[in-house]
């Protein structure tokens, strides 16, 4: 009986990971698809969004002037072995089903972004590009946020918001794309570079053992009726 439930489990975990797989095919297809997509005006995104459509990856246009001269909050982040921050401000929207959007501006190592101080950079006179993404949720192991050190860990969008003086967020964050900043500033960083997609390796994995525990125990069936 227990080999035949561990063999239930080893099946279960194989077809997850074989749904998994054709998960984060789509997901790939659609993030490679957005390399080339024209950008959509922001504001009828977010009226999709509200309508319940998926927005997370859609690349779209917005006006937000001031968001290198306002205040920003700082989130964790270890990209690529580098520790530092992700800068975060807040754009206001005057023709849009949310009173604003938090924007990702990108990534500064940790010392670098010491010295970013709100209200030194330039008032922009282009639009910004940039792709919707959900917020990573927190998990057991990811430290409270400290709004007073100015120190997040996890994208909490109401909070944050608090933080920054603005009201009625969006659901999902801006991640910039363009303009980048000309003088000392985040790096845009709107899409991971490497999703890794091992998915097919662990369905064969968990077959193979649920193979393999099918073959022992009908050999110790078959070893039992030549005893």
């Amino acid at each position: 009986m227990v080999t035949i439930v561990a063999l239930a489990i080893l099946i279960d975990l194989g077809f997850w990971q074989v749904a998994r797989l054709h998960w984060k095919e789509g997901l790939l297809a659609r993030i490679h698809a957005l390399q080339s997509a024209p950008p959509q005006p922001l504001a009828d995104v977010l009226r999709q969004a509200v309508a319940g459509g998926d927005v997370d990856y859609v690349r779209v246009s917005a006006n937000c002037p001031d968001i290198e001269t306002s205040a920003f909050v700082k989130l964790w982040a270890v990209p690529d072995a580098r520790s530092g921050f992700r800068i975060i401000t807040a754009c206001r929207l005057a023709a849009a089903p949310y009173a604003s959007i938090l924007v990702d501006r990108g990534f500064m190592v940790q010392d670098d972004a010491a010295k970013l101080v709100p209200g030194r950079g330039a008032r922009l006179t282009v639009p910004i590009t940039g792709v919707l993404r959900k917020g990573d949720k927190a998990n057991f192991v990811t430290p409270p946020n400290q709004p007073a050190q100015n120190l997040w860990y996890s994208r909490d969008t109401n909070a944050m918001a608090r933080a920054l003086g603005v009201t009625s967020p969006a659901p999902v964050f801006l991640f910039l794309e363009t303009p980048a900043p000309k003088g000392v500033g985040p790096t845009p960083a709107p899409l991971p570079t490497d999703i890794p997609n091992n998915h097919l390796q662990y369905a064969i994995t968990w077959f193979g053992l649920a193979a393999a525990l099918a073959g022992v125990y009908l050999a110790s069936l078959w070893r039992r009726r030549q005893g």
